[in-house]
């Protein structure tokens, strides 16, 4: 085995991670001050909401809030990937910490692999502002929610299952696997916690495709009768 491979705890041993230095804060600690970050987000954008609009539906607040979350994580946190992705390993803040925990599932976060990071720019560049559009849109009522909502859903839905893809070929093809083999960083770390953004845009572009599919029904019934008059 190369002397190199004990310098990191990331899979593959062999992969190139120069100046790794491991996470000062516990575990307990960066998922704490993550989840209190979430919660705080969440419960600001959920009184916005409520001020603004006291009369918006559940299900519309909901979903501002999913809008709102998924916006914040890619241009802020996908963000921070975008900018630091050559020194990583050496962040001691608390997007890099958590970062370095999250890689222990897919160590290319780690070494700048080329998919990751143009599939995160385009991420933060494009479908981060555009959730927040959709959000803005949803709060206001505005007719282009549903058309605009889908584009985003879909992104979500395609860069999921390239994610998925790239990762799992190496992995069965090439045996050449980026998780850690505890199955904890597999199931919870990257299967589960992608699998969310694979299942909440599923129903939100279900959605979108039924209200504008019964929108062209009921103008096509409208035209109709208008004729048989």
């Amino acid at each position: 085995m190369d002397s190199t491979t004990s310098l990191h705890p990331y899979y593959p041993l062999d992969a190139q991670i120069d100046g790794y230095v491991p996470n000062e804060a516990s575990l307990l600690s960066i998922l704490t001050t993550a989840g209190v970050g979430a919660t705080a987000l969440l419960g600001a954008t959920f009184t916005l909401v409520t001020v603004i609009r006291p009369s918006l539906r559940n299900a519309d607040r909901l979903a501002i809030l999913w809008f709102v979350l998924s916006g914040t994580l890619h241009c802020f946190f996908e963000g921070y990937f975008m900018v630091h992705h050559d020194d990583m390993a050496s962040a001691q803040d608390f997007f890099g910490q958590l970062w370095k925990e999250y890689a222990l599932s897919d160590s290319r976060y780690m070494t700048s692999d080329t998919l990751v990071l143009c599939m995160e720019t385009i991420t933060v560049l494009l479908w981060g502002p555009l959730c927040f559009l959709v959000a803005c849109l949803i709060l206001s009522q505005h007719p282009l929610r549903h058309p605009l909502q889908i584009i985003v859903c879909m992104s979500h839905l395609y860069g999921d299952v390239l994610y998925y893809a790239t990762s799992l070929f190496d992995h069965y093809v090439h045996d050449r696997p980026y998780s850690r083999p505890e199955p904890y960083y597999f199931w919870v770390y990257y299967f589960l916690m992608n699998f969310i953004w694979i299942v909440v845009p599923f129903y939100y572009l279900f959605q979108s495709v039924r209200t504008i599919s019964d929108a062209f029904r009921a103008l096509g019934n409208t035209s109709m009768q208008r004729k048989d008059r």
